[in-house]
């Protein structure tokens, strides 16, 4: 599910050009995630003075946050699940190949 997205997690591209391609979340908005290495775009600089040279740059465009999903290291997209543990903290889980691995507590 897209709400327990975060910083500094795993994801990979379900939906358009960058489809398959495997980052860490740099950056989140409500509706958006901006990934590593993912979605890169050129922007060109002008230069201020004289002095200075104008430049290409290369940075990682938004991708809508529904095109996206956590995956495991191996890059297996992978749904989570909320349960609660033995102290009565909620824990995210998912289920591989028959065991329940957890991803992080909320």
């Amino acid at each position: 599910m897209s709400k327990w997205i975060k910083k500094g997690d795993k994801v990979v591209v379900l939906a358009g050009n960058e489809k398959g391609k495997m980052g860490n979340v740099i950056f989140r908005k409500p509706e958006r995630v901006v990934i590593q290495g993912i979605n890169i775009r050129k922007k060109h600089a002008k230069r201020k003075d004289q002095a200075a040279r104008s430049n290409i740059l290369e940075i990682e465009c938004p991708i809508h946050i529904s095109n996206v999903c956590l995956c495991t290291e191996d890059g297996k997209p992978v749904k989570l699940k909320v349960k609660l543990d033995k102290d009565g903290n909620k824990q995210l889980y998912y289920t591989l190949e028959g065991k329940e691995i957890v991803h992080r507590k909320i």
